[in-house]
């Protein structure tokens, strides 16, 4: 088995919205392993937007037509499948589209809230003809995977408002590769090189970064060890006699599993140890990082306390 430090992850950028991420050296076997689960993960559990229901002024359903528009409700709806939006916020939003003048309706006419940001507004919505105008509502919601509009309850949407079937993944493409790398006199090392397309809502790196997140999360459930550490650092700090100064669990920081993990790892099972280290000495703890820090700085502001200095 390699030393896990020699492990390094690198990006190359391959165009807009693509790169080329590589981690290596692995043990062997390790990158197909690693490889297979994040794909897997990276096509089925990253979040997205997408339009989930429409209402268009004077239809009642998707097979009819509009007076003055070239195309029908039904190319309307499969156009609008195509925006590609980023939103920041949990739940719906409603964007609105208005239109009056001829020609080409474009995804950059319609209005948004400031939480929603169009990717893709050179999409074509329909064709006006002079004279004419047409005026779309649109529900945006976020979700995971695919959800068919036959699958929503009627009941849950307003009146004329027409269920569409939502691609809420932001994923073009994901594919890797596992070659063999050496490391000195140890030719038998894996190399594992994915390459990821996105919309352009969330970049690879943010899509590899959420998708190790997913995996990590459920990995942990197996760290009984980790598990039995984390409960006997809590239980020695409840066992110890009371003393005037307050005791604080560590987990009250509601910092990443991560970086909790790493501080109990290392014997700091309260906040008030935790405020004893510098962030020299927290950077020189197994485990723990730079990234550990920041979050542990944020959560004690939060709290009016800081680290020693």
């Amino acid at each position: 088995m390699i030393n896990f430090e020699l492990t390094k992850v690198t990006t190359q950028s391959l165009g807009d919205n693509r790169s080329l991420i590589t981690m290596t050296p692995l043990p062997p076997g390790y990158g197909m392993t690693i490889g297979n689960s994040l794909r897997r993960i990276i096509l089925s559990s990253v979040p997205g937007a997408a339009v989930t229901a429409v209402k268009i002024k004077g239809v009642t359903h998707e097979f009819s037509t509009i007076s003055g528009v070239k195309e029908s409700v039904i190319d309307i709806i499969l156009n609008l499948k195509l925006l590609r939006v980023k939103k920041t916020s949990t739940g719906p939003a409603v964007l609105v589209l208005k239109a009056n003048k001829e020609g080409k309706i474009k995804a950059s006419q319609i209005k948004t809230p400031s939480e929603v940001k169009i990717i893709n507004p050179e999409l074509i919505i329909c064709t006006l003809e002079k004279g004419h105008s047409i005026e779309i509502e649109m529900k945006l919601e976020n979700g995971i995977g695919y959800l068919p509009g036959s699958s929503r309850d009627k009941r849950e949407l307003e009146s004329e408002m027409i269920a569409l079937d939502a691609l809420f993944s932001p994923i073009s493409k994901v594919r890797y590769e596992v070659t063999n790398t050496r490391v000195g006199q140890m030719t038998d090392l894996d190399r594992l090189d994915i390459e990821i397309a996105t919309d352009g809502t969330l970049s690879p790196q943010e899509v590899v970064g959420m998708s190790a997140r997913v995996m990590r999360q459920y990995m942990t459930l197996f760290d009984t060890e980790g598990s039995s550490k984390k409960e006997k650092a809590v239980e020695k700090a409840h066992a110890e006699p009371k003393r005037e100064k307050k005791y604080t669990p560590i987990e009250a920081l509601k910092i990443s599993q991560r970086a909790e993990n790493a501080l109990i790892n290392n014997g700091i099972g309260s906040v008030e140890e935790l405020l004893t280290y510098t962030e020299k000495q927290l950077t020189n703890l197994r485990g723990f990082g730079k990234k550990g820090i920041t979050e542990v700085v944020k959560a004690l502001q939060k709290m009016d306390l800081h680290l020693s200095e």
